[in-house]
């Protein structure tokens, strides 16, 4: 009989480092289905309803299945609003888990995909608690420093809302392809909790602030490990998945 033994996927270890990492600012793990409903992926997270994201283009839509308009979640940002019915502040949460977007596959982009969604509600929360959370998790995560900044941007759940950017691990902020010569590689999307959201939760808005962040758990390992594929994740070959 063979001793190999099976051991767990790059994903699944990364999910349990980051549930670690999180867990030591006291944030806790939240879930919710991958099966939405149009309310919670996009009416209560401010998305207009002739938004881009909702077309064919990158929604997989679930036909006859009811009243309600069913969907693959495209985020994780739905636990938000879920989560937040449920429970009153302070809030800290994460939610990994996969999603799903109508989108032609290639080397940076997959039909399916892990994401890690972060929220905290408080009072007299601001941008700064943001920054230095990000800035604590990517040092543990990549296991060094790590310098960020932060990008005006819009996204229509968070009020401001920014693109966050770390300096590029290859070329430490020179200019190389990696980064596109610009010294920085964009990692996620974070801001402010819109006031709406909010209050589509039932949470008192001036009373209130939180922020929230999100990005894909795929591209965080990605550049941890130089890995240039996002298929490879996904193909199950064993050289691949023997490596970690």
């Amino acid at each position: 009989m063979s001793e190999n033994k099976g051991h767990l996927h790059l994903i699944t270890e990364s999910i349990r480092e980051i549930i670690q990492i999180f867990g030591e600012l006291g944030f806790s793990v939240a879930e919710g289905p991958e099966i939405e409903e149009e309310y919670y992926n996009f009416d209560a997270l401010n998305v207009p309803k002739d938004h881009p994201a909702r077309d064919m283009q990158d929604t997989f839509w679930i036909k006859g299945v009811g009243e309600k308009r069913l969907l693959p979640r495209t985020q994780t940002s739905a636990v938000q609003v879920r989560y937040m019915e449920k429970n009153k502040p302070p809030i800290r949460i994460i939610v990994p888990g996969k999603v799903f977007r109508n989108e032609a596959t290639d080397r940076t982009h997959e039909a399916q995909f892990y994401q890690l969604e972060g929220l905290l509600v408080d009072e007299n929360t601001h941008m700064g608690h943001l920054k230095g959370t990000l800035q604590y998790f990517f040092k543990e995560f990549f296991r060094k420093e790590v310098t960020i900044r932060m990008r005006a941007s819009y996204f229509p759940f968070v009020e401001p809302g920014v693109e966050v950017d770390m300096s590029c691990f290859k070329c430490n902020g020179g200019g190389c392809t990696l980064c596109k010569h610009s010294g920085w590689i964009e990692i996620m999307g974070a801001g402010m909790v819109h006031p709406f959201v909010l209050k589509s939760a039932g949470i008192d808005h001036t009373k209130y602030q939180g922020f929230a962040f999100g990005g894909g758990i795929d591209r965080l390992l990605m550049l941890r490990h130089g890995i240039d594929d996002v298929r490879l994740f996904y193909n199950g070959d064993l050289r691949f998945v023997n490596q970690f």
